[in-house]
């Protein structure tokens, strides 16, 4: 499996912007389907924002959608979440994923995890 290890996590303002980057490891990276979920104290993990294999398709989950944008670099190895316009309520931990689909939306289909970075948003 592919090892995935998330940086550029931090404490910022609100309305502030933040870039964080995944950097995989492991067999081609290019075959796995990306994703970046988030998890609040006492939540459930939720989607994020998801990009296809080759980078050309992108999803996000509404409360990010237009503030948050996701990229991968596949010479690089690399998976990115844009974050602008920060609130108070983007406050978690931020986990990259990986997933032998495509894409997806749905937490059980990525089988390997990142380690988290913490994202902290003071209002």
């Amino acid at each position: 499996q592919v090892q995935l290890v998330e940086s550029g996590g931090g404490l910022v303002q609100a309305g502030d912007s933040l870039r964080l980057s995944c950097a995989a490891s492991g067999r081609t990276f290019s075959n796995y389907g990306m994703g970046w979920f988030r998890q609040a104290p006492g939540k459930e993990r939720e989607f994020v924002a998801a990009v296809t294999r080759g980078g050309g398709t992108t999803y996000y989950a509404n409360s990010v959608k237009g503030r948050f944008t996701i990229s991968r670099d596949n010479f690089k190895n690399t998976v990115y979440l844009e974050m602008k316009s920060l609130k108070a309520e983007d406050t978690a931990v931020y986990y990259c994923a990986a997933t032998n689909s495509t894409v997806s939306k749905q937490r059980f289909e990525y089988v390997t995890w990142g380690q988290g970075t913490q994202v902290t948003v003071s209002s």
